[in-house]
């Protein structure tokens, strides 16, 4: 049952940290072309591969972090490494929850107003910058935690 939990916690930090590098480089391509259709899809896609990826993963490594812990009789919050971990993860959801998902509600908004071919604003793009900065700060805790889970420092 261990190895079961594990393999869903590695899935889930697979599609969530790929999920939020892959889609901040394709959508960075795709607003530097300023086309008013590529960027309103790439608008688009963000939003549903963060429900599919972005949800599943988190929702996996939530699954499989404590399932591992219950099978084993962890304490979560017993080893350094586990602890700092949980925190990393936790204080990435917080800053994508607080900047990310409003940037991006925003950005949505504005994507469907000129997905005709209207002109792409200048409000979206400074968006964009705000949203890649955020996801990059985002993602770096993702990264301690998945460093922690792995390394085990003590």
């Amino acid at each position: 049952m261990y190895l079961f939990f594990k393999t869903i916690h590695i899935l889930g930090a697979a599609l969530l940290i790929g999920n939020a590098i892959i889609t901040a480089f394709w959508k960075i391509y795709a607003d530097r072309t300023r086309g008013p259709a590529i960027v309103a899809f790439a608008q688009r896609l963000v939003t549903v591969t963060d429900w599919v990826f972005t949800g599943s993963g988190i929702f996996l490594l939530v699954v499989g972090g404590y399932g591992m812990l219950w099978v084993s009789g962890v304490d979560p919050f017993s080893l350094g490494w586990l602890f700092w971990g949980q925190a990393a993860f936790y204080f990435s959801g917080v800053i994508w929850i607080l900047f990310l998902v409003p940037t991006q509600i925003a950005q949505a908004r504005q994507a469907r107003s000129f997905a005709d071919g209207a002109p792409v604003p200048t409000s979206y793009l400074r968006l964009g910058h705000r949203w890649l900065a955020w996801g990059a700060v985002s993602t770096l805790p993702l990264i301690l935690a998945f460093y922690m889970m792995v390394a085990k420092p003590a």
